[in-house]
């Protein structure tokens, strides 16, 4: 006779009501299974699952860590869960690496995995991928978002820190286009994060390790596939950067990421992908194929949810010029002062939350990568 690795009881006292639990019969899993944990996350609408070896599982609740009140997690149970989601020969590859990217599709949600090794022993997380997609109107984003998705060819990059909601925001980009357009869409991912449906457009999703063995191989094979919307899951070098700004010149409409806080930032960390002597050039190519940065951030609000302020950047003639011209600095005075065109600095984003008494004063200033002149603007206004 077998031992269970799960405890009998994983639901001591906690901070979840019996009826937010469900019972194991629904899931087709014993008690105290990962789909139970991954199951009552998604039904409270939090964001992501932290499990560990000699820890509690914990959830990532409106941005903050929060206990579950399961058993502290050993080794047997750890390995049951990696079973439930990853091949025989993806386990053997994280413990090989002690690194593993990934995704898994429960039957009420996706899940993106990262799986790591740890003092304590391994550890994972789990990002939680809504099986529905949020419309640019559902998440009340910024008007030329649509303007810049409606674009035929250019480079639009979504920038922010990890968990900022960039994901979500590409994902209603890219919904826009396949609801709106005819048009073939190729998203190229490490993993596959948002599922779509082809709608009015034909879209193909393409994971790194599973589709393809090589990201570089599979953007440039992306050139050939007659695409016209490329979605690249983020730009890491210069080879990537490269093939983006190719793409973007010769007809497609290309999305990427970076991990940058600002608008101007993301251009200062595009053109540092080259060397000094290809400066030049690179900054040519940038002016001309750039259509816009959306830097995005996450805050908590007053009624206990989260909104996003914006940081963005549209490559109007005259920041095409300072641009090319290597002079950053004068485009965020540009950004100031050209909403007409859609542009906004993240403190005029911020300052809008706050007059709208959406989030404290001292939220929107702590998250301000210009404290002083936001405070500043704020002053006799709230």
């Amino acid at each position: 006779m077998t031992t269970s690795p799960f405890p009998p009881s994983p639901f001591p006292p906690s901070p979840f009501p019996p009826a937010a639990t469900p019972a194991a019969a629904n899931t087709g899993s014993q008690p105290g299974a990962l789909a139970e944990i991954v199951r009552i996350a998604n039904e409270k609408g939090y964001s992501d699952v932290h499990l560990g070896v000699g820890e509690e599982p914990r959830y990532r609740a409106r941005g903050e860590i929060a206990g579950t009140g399961w058993p502290i997690t050993d080794a047997a149970t750890f390995n049951g869960w990696m079973r439930e989601m990853l091949s025989p020969a993806e386990i053997d590859a994280f413990q090989c690496d002690k690194e593993f990217d990934g995704s898994h599709a429960f039957p009420f949600v996706r899940v993106r995995i990262n799986l790591l090794d740890s003092l304590r022993g391994p550890a994972m997380v789990l990002r939680l991928i809504p099986q529905t997609i949020a419309s640019l109107e559902d998440l009340n984003l910024p008007p030329v978002l649509k303007e810049l998705a409606a674009r035929p060819k250019g480079m639009v990059l979504v920038t922010g820190p990890t968990g900022s909601g960039k994901s979500t925001t590409l994902a209603a980009m890219i919904d826009w286009i396949n609801r709106n357009m005819s048009r073939h869409i190729l998203t190229i991912e490490d993993p596959v994060e948002f599922v779509h449906e082809s709608r009015q457009s034909l879209i193909r999703h393409r994971e790194v390790g599973q589709h393809t063995k090589v990201f570089q191989n599979a953007l440039r094979a992306a050139l050939r596939e007659d695409p016209d919307v490329i979605l690249i899951g983020e730009i890491r070098d210069q080879e990537t950067l490269a093939t983006a700004i190719e793409a973007s010149q010769t007809g497609h409409l290309v999305f990427g990421t970076l991990h940058t806080n600002s608008a101007v930032k993301t251009v200062e960390r595009v053109l540092g992908m080259v060397p000094p002597n290809e400066q030049d050039s690179v900054r040519r190519a940038v002016s001309e194929s750039l259509l816009g940065v959306i830097a995005q951030g996450l805050l908590k609000t007053t009624d206990g949810k989260r909104a996003a302020f914006h940081d963005i950047l549209i490559n109007t003639d005259a920041c095409k010029d300072y641009i090319q011209r290597g002079e950053l600095d004068e485009i965020e005075e540009i950004m100031k002062r050209s909403g007409f065109d859609g542009m906004q600095t993240a403190n005029q984003s911020l300052q809008q939350l706050v007059e709208d008494g959406r989030v404290t004063a001292e939220d929107a200033i702590a998250q301000s990568l210009k404290p002083n002149e936001l405070a500043q603007a704020l002053r006799g206004r709230t």
